[in-house]
């Protein structure tokens, strides 16, 4: 079988390509990266570098590349291609939707077998964002045929995908844990509903709060805690035991969120708590905070990974005391270099940290807004750790 994916970067080459090529798929890419198209074409392969004990490079092969100006050519491989993937960045739907509306009215035209696109970005419900973008470049009677024979499946994802320079070549480095799940209710075509390594399921919703609520959510309050305490990647902070047991509270607190609106079973959230840790632990990888940590605003906005779960836990009636603190933390990183960071403290000095809270969280409540107050006066003091102790 053949696949067809927009975007050469670290996902789309550690994460979808890779999983397609474990399924038996020939893969072709389409990126804006001549360099990228050049490399992959003349070895007909590209490498992937897991970051285990180790350090397994595997090479996947064949693997093409077309660049997306080749309208002809990336029109030909939607034709025959049997899935279409995309990781591209979410803002970049707008400009591979055209080629993609064009190249499945050709297809439409010369067959009848029906297709299916996953776009696989970090936002949620990207396919159905695509979906939306192709609309936009045909006309109404164009998309009731293309929905006659094309699935949108959204998913959600997760792997932590850098890359890294070897023997000359751009090689994905990634971290041994994936997942890959894809709303099964929204396929078309049969032959894709059982690709080994992807999780099939019937509600994306879950999934993707637990990525945000749980995943998103450790990685920022660990970086904006770490810098309170002096350190300088997230594997290095989490040596220290009160940061590890202050994150594993923190998740702790968030979990329950789970448990009482999906029925999760404590022992399933728990689990997935102590691997979410040990994936930051990974000691093969050197996560800088200030990279984890970057652009503040949008981590502390009203539907993101820390604002978003408290409100959920609180509406709940939960214990809010550990996330609350993880935001406030928020307000306390200062990194002179980012744009985001120096926005906020500039606020906070003209405005006071009251202000900043409703400010750049959006929340309304009075409870909320005062508890973060406080966690940030009291981190504000010193001893992020020591104060936390003293609660």
């Amino acid at each position: 079988m053949k696949a067809l994916h927009f975007g050469g970067g670290n996902i789309g080459r550690g994460l979808i390509g890779y999983v397609l090529h474990q399924n038996g798929f020939e893969i072709c890419f389409v990126d804006a990266n001549q360099q990228v198209v050049d490399d992959m074409n003349h070895y007909n392969n590209y490498q992937v570098k897991t970051l285990d004990q180790e350090s397994t490079v595997e090479t996947i092969s064949p693997a093409r590349a077309l660049h997306v100006s080749s309208q002809s050519d990336v029109i030909n491989k939607i034709i025959e291609s049997d899935i279409i993937t995309t990781s591209v960045g979410v803002n970049n739907l707008p400009k591979v939707a055209p080629i993609i509306a064009k190249g499945l009215l050709e297809r439409i035209r010369l067959k009848e077998k029906k297709i299916d696109i996953i776009a696989n970005e970090n936002a949620i419900n990207a396919t159905s964002t695509l979906r939306g973008e192709i609309e936009k470049n045909v006309s109404e009677r164009e998309m009731e045929t293309i929905q006659s024979y094309v699935g949108f499946p959204n998913s959600a994802i997760d792997r932590l995908s850098l890359s890294e320079e070897r023997n000359g070549r751009d090689v994905a480095v990634v971290e041994p844990y994936y997942e890959w799940v894809v709303n099964e209710s929204e396929l078309v075509n049969p032959e894709i509903s059982s690709l080994n390594n992807v999780t099939y399921v019937e509600s994306l919703t879950p999934y993707i709060e637990r990525k945000l609520f749980l995943v998103n959510l450790g990685h920022a309050t660990t970086a904006f805690l770490a810098f309170l305490e002096g350190y300088q990647t997230i594997q290095s902070a989490l040596k220290d035991s009160r940061m590890e047991e202050f994150l594993r509270e923190t998740l702790n607190e968030v979990s329950r969120y789970f448990v009482q609106t999906y029925h999760v079973p404590n022992e399933e959230m728990t689990e997935f708590i102590e691997e979410t840790i040990k994936r930051f632990k990974n000691e093969q990888i050197s996560d800088d905070i200030f990279r984890v940590g970057r652009a503040p605003i949008r981590k502390l906005s009203y539907n993101e990974r820390l604002v978003k779960p408290l409100r959920s836990i609180y509406e709940l009636g939960l214990p809010i005391e550990n996330v609350t603190t993880a935001i406030a933390a928020g307000f306390l990183f200062d990194n002179p270099d980012d744009e985001e960071s120096v926005q906020i403290q500039s606020f906070i000095k003209e405005y006071g940290i009251e202000e900043a809270i409703s400010h750049f969280t959006q929340i309304e409540d009075t409870t909320l807004k005062t508890k973060i107050k406080n966690n940030y006066e009291r981190l504000k003091e010193g001893n992020a750790l020591g104060s936390l102790s003293e609660r």
